[in-house]
């Protein structure tokens, strides 16, 4: 992949080696005070994320026993400085470079499209952990996007993670990720979003709701292929080997391979991300489309 000649984003919140964002445990036994609805839009957060709720409802816990003040309100203004200066590393200016690419194929499809304007997200780089606006990220959480406060968390050492856990190497596998990301904030972007998880909470049983969870991040595949495509058409950054490296990864992190793995089998119904085979194919639908309106898994019988 060549990445090179792609613009760096000013969105990048770089923490690494701040240290680690907090415990996740329930001193006694209880939920720190939480209010019943926070707990459950925690709770649909999670099923949408695919992020352990307890995760979030423990990071948010301990936010409300510090004063309701997150990290971030409370940093110095030489630390938001420093957070703000650009990665000089390899794995950073990578990060850096995909996500301004994606804010520069956004900010012209989307209008384009869809009629909506793109509003850019920001990323947050870190080690071991910090705070987000859904509690607190932790690394095993692996990369994610937090509707409350626009935000992707990205412990970078995940990149290295997919080479050894997964076996998945390669520059565009990486960016694959975070497109993956990117999609869902402009799944916020189009109120998609806030609608699912309206529909979540209004959901009969797991099962459904875990459905919903899956057309969500089917539908992030697909946008991450969309991006690619534009990108390429543009900035010829792409060569067959670089769809092979995206394609292996989305084997690699579908709920069917990684619950074989774990568990020996694979249960379809506590699905929350789409099977490898579902994820392969539509981020193939995006990329050969190029259209976001192909994207849409919500108006399809079977996924």
């Amino acid at each position: 992949m060549r990445w090179d000649d792609f613009r760096s984003s000013d969105n990048i919140e770089d923490r690494r080696g701040e240290g680690g964002g907090g415990g996740i445990g329930f001193p006694g036994g209880g939920a720190g005070g939480l209010g019943i609805g926070t707990i459950v839009v925690l709770l649909i957060i999670g099923w949408v994320t695919g992020i352990n709720p307890a995760i979030l409802i423990g990071g948010a816990e301990q936010m409300t026993r510090g004063g309701g003040q997150s990290r971030e309100e409370r940093v110095d203004p030489q630390t938001q400085q420093r957070r703000r200066q650009q990665p000089t590393d390899e794995s950073g200016r990578f990060a850096a470079k995909i996500l301004g690419n994606t804010e520069d194929v956004w900010s012209q499809i989307l209008p384009n499209q869809t009629g909506k304007s793109y509003t850019p997200t920001t990323m947050v780089l870190y080690t071991g952990g910090t705070r987000s606006g859904c509690g607190s990220a932790q690394a095993a959480m692996g990369p994610f996007y937090c509707p409350l406060d626009k935000k992707i968390y990205l412990d970078t050492d995940f990149f290295k993670d997919m080479a050894t856990k997964f076996g998945v190497k390669g520059q565009f596998a990486y960016a694959y990720v975070i497109a993956h990301e990117v999609g869902h904030h402009v799944q916020d972007v189009l109120g998609i979003l806030p609608k699912v998880q309206a529909r979540q909470q209004q959901a009969s049983s797991k099962r459904e709701a875990n459905a919903l969870s899956v057309r969500v991040e089917l539908m992030a595949d697909c946008l991450a292929g969309v991006w690619a495509r534009n990108s390429d058409d543009k900035w010829n950054s792409l060569d067959q080997s670089d769809i092979d490296e995206a394609l292996k990864a989305a084997n690699a992190i579908g709920d069917d391979k990684l619950q074989e793995a774990s568990r020996g089998y694979a249960v379809p119904d506590s699905f929350t991300h789409g099977s490898s085979e579902q994820r392969k194919r539509w981020f193939m639908t995006g990329y050969k489309s190029g259209q976001t309106r192909s994207c849409d898994t919500f108006k399809t019988a079977n996924n």
